[in-house]
C-alpha cells in the first residue's frame, strides 16, 4: 500500500521583525494543532496535552494559540520554479520527490545528468529539468541555470571525514565552502528565497563534541558558507540539520523515497541558537526546507531541527525550552 507522508513544523516566530545581523529575539513556546504557523508569539501558559495513535503520534496545543493557518500540505504553485543543488544526495533526492509530488516544477543542477534518469525516472520538462552543472567551478553557473528560477535549495554536502566521497576534490573546504560561495554570487536577486542546509553545531566547531566532527573542518567551512549567503542580500532560510539518518535512496518511487522509516522518532523539535545536539531524519530536513519556502518570517532566520522520540517530546521541551526556544512539531505517518 502506497505510503503517505504527513509533516508538520511550527518555526519559531519573532513578535517583531529583527534586522538579519543583530541576535534574534529568543521566542517562547507556541504550539498549535495540524499544519499551523501561528503568526502571534503568546508563550506556553496553556496547557499542553499529547494524544498519541498510530495514525497521528501526537498532537499538541496550546490554549491560547492564535490566529494559525491549517492546510495538510502546501499548494502547488504553478508559478514556482525551484532549483534543487545536491538533488542525487539523500535528503535532495526526497526534496525532488516532494516537489515532484506536489506538482512543483523543478530544476536539477547535477555534476552527472544522466544519474537523474535512474534516480527518477523519465519526467515531463514541464515538471522537471536537468542541467549539467558543478558548484565548486563558477565557469559552470552560466546565468541561464537560473533564467525564471524563484527558489532555491540547497542540499549539497560530503562526508565530515575522509572518504571515497572525497575523491575528485569533494572535500568540505571546495562543496562547503567553496560551492556554496560560488552558487550564491551566481544567484540572481530576484530569488524569493534561498533555503540552505547545514549542520548544527557550525557556531561550536572549537568546542567538544563537535571538534572531533570538525577534524577535517567541516563544520568550520559550513558556517563560512552560511555567512556568505546571510551576507549576500538574498532572501534566505539556513536549516541546521542533525545527524542525519535514513537513507539515501537509490531509485524515484514515492513508495520508496516517502516512506516511513523514521522509527520511534516520529516527533519533531526545531529551534534556534545552535543548541540542539541529536539526529534527525532526511525525511524531516527535506519537508522542512520545502515547507520554509513558503513561510514568510522564516525569511533571514537559522533554524536547527532533530527527530525526537514522542516518548521523550514533552521531557526534550523542557529542557530546552530556557536555552533556545525550542518549538515542538509532530509528523504524522499514515499507510
Amino acid at each position: 500500500m502506497a505510503t503517505k507522508l504527513s509533516l508538520t513544523f511550527r518555526f519559531p516566530v519573532e513578535k517583531s521583525p529583527k534586522p538579519r545581523k543583530s541576535k534574534p529575539a529568543v521566542p517562547q513556546l507556541n504550539c498549535c494543532n495540524g499544519f499551523g504557523f501561528s503568526r502571534n508569539n503568546s508563550g506556553f501558559r496553556g496547557q499542553l496535552s499529547m494524544k498519541v495513535n498510530a495514525v497521528q503520534d501526537e498532537a499538541i496545543q496550546s490554549s491560547n494559540s492564535e490566529t494559525t493557518l491549517l492546510s495538510q500540505t502546501i499548494p502547488p504553485s504553478s508559478s514556482k520554479l525551484v532549483l534543487v543543488v545536491g538533488a542525487t544526495g539523500g535528503v535532495g533526492q526526497l526534496v525532488v520527490a516532494s516537489l515532484l509530488n506536489r506538482n512543483i516544477k523543478s530544476r536539477l543542477l547535477l555534476r552527472d545528468p544522466e544519474k537523474a534518469i535512474s534516480l527518477f525516472g523519465n519526467q515531463d520538462e514541464e515538471k522537471l529539468q536537468v542541467v549539467k552543472g558543478n558548484t565548486r567551478n563558477p565557469a559552470d553557473l552560466d546565468p541561464s541555470i537560473f533564467e525564471g528560477v524563484t527558489h532555491v535549495i540547497c542540499c549539497t554536502g560530503t562526508t565530515a571525514f575522509p572518504s571515497k566521497r572525497w575523491d575528485g576534490d569533494n572535500t568540505p573546504e571546495r562543496v562547503d565552502w567553496e560551492g556554496v560561495r560560488n552558487l550564491v554570487s551566481a544567484l540572481p536577486s530576484s530569488l524569493k528565497r534561498v533555503v540552505l542546509v547545514s549542520s548544527v553545531g557550525v557556531t561550536k566547531f572549537n568546542e567538544l563534541p563537535w571538534s572531533i566532527m570538525n577534524l577535517f573542518g567541516v563544520l568550520k567551512y559550513k558556517k563560512k558558507g552560511e555567512d556568505f549567503l546571510c551576507e549576500s542580500g538574498l532572501p534566505f532560510t539556513i536549516i541546521r540539520a542533525g545527524r542525519l539518518t535514513d537513507g539515501p535512496y537509490t531509485s524515484y518511487d514515492l513508495n520508496t523515497l516517502l516512506k516511513a522509516t523514521a522509527g520511534q522518532r516520529r516527533a519533531v523539535v526545531i529551534g534556534q541558537g545552535d543548541n540542539l545536539v541529536g539526529e534527525v531524519s532526511r525525511l524531516v530536513v527535506a519537508e522542512a526546507c520545502i515547507q520554509a519556502m513558503d513561510i514568510e518570517f522564516t525569511e533571514g532566520k537559522i533554524y536547527e531541527i532533530n527527530s525526537v522520540e514522542v516518548r521523550r517530546e514533552l521531557k526534550e521541551l523542557e529542557s530546552v525550552s530556557n536555552v533556545g526556544g525550542m518549538v515542538k512539531s509532530d509528523m504524522g505517518l499514515q499507510n
